[in-house]
């Protein structure tokens, strides 16, 4: 590997951008892509293996090219410290995603509620300045307060995170969108918010909607559009 390949993997890896490293099995010579980057005849490649996340072996005009992918861990920011966040909490590790939870309602953001969760007492506004959210976070807005839900969302939307779901009815969501225009939230962005939160599974209890929204969260992943790394 050259040590400019090395370098902008390891500036990749501090920024929390993905990058492949396109070796020539043949000739040795490597170049470094990254997310949204594309290449003739090596595009569509880049994108599956970007996507998958798993480094791959591909032919491209005869020629063999090892593509060894590094993709940010996936992370979740839950903004609620509800039942749903605590069955979230228990199923993201099982899936590979680190999760965290803001809430400033200290009555809900205890340590027993949330043994062993990264947990924050806080507004979302305060937390997300020293810990801003990033295009490989899940943003999971489950307060029903307007007032705690409605920042973060609008924040993840400005972003570009990958999934940005929100709790509440059509009813409660039409309100949203009136308040996140106000805040200057196109409507073209507002349309990526999933709301009813989750896949529609039928789900009730707050498990079975914690399941519902991780399978939307993992599907927004594997198929999120590349590019701005």
């Amino acid at each position: 590997m050259r040590a400019q390949s090395l370098r902008a993997i390891n500036a990749a890896r501090q920024a929390r951008r993905a990058v492949i490293l396109a070796t020539d099995l043949e000739t040795g010579e490597d170049r470094v892509f990254h997310e949204g980057e594309g290449a003739d005849g090596l595009t569509e490649a880049l994108e599956k293996t970007f996507r998958s996340g798993r480094s791959q072996l591909v032919e491209v005009d005869g020629r063999r090219l090892f593509l060894n992918v590094q993709v940010p861990p996936p992370r979740i920011a839950v903004i609620g410290a509800v039942h749903i966040s605590q069955a979230l909490a228990a199923i993201a590790p099982i899936a590979g995603y680190d999760l965290r939870i803001i809430d400033p309602r200290t009555a809900f953001a205890t340590p027993e509620r949330f043994a062993g969760v990264d947990l924050t007492a806080d507004w979302p506004e305060d937390v997300l300045k020293e810990r801003p959210l990033d295009r490989y976070t899940a943003l999971v807005a489950v307060t029903h307060d307007p007032k705690i839900d409605d920042f973060p969302i609008a924040e993840a939307l400005r972003i570009g995170c990958f999934y940005v779901g929100a709790l509440g009815s059509r009813k409660t969501h039409a309100k949203r969108v009136e308040r996140l225009n106000a805040l200057g939230i196109a409507d073209e962005d507002i349309r990526r918010i999933d709301a009813p939160i989750g896949l529609d599974i039928g789900a009730q209890s707050p498990a079975e909607i914690a399941v519902a929204i991780m399978g939307s969260i993992i599907r927004a992943f594997r198929q999120r559009e590349l590019g701005g790394g």
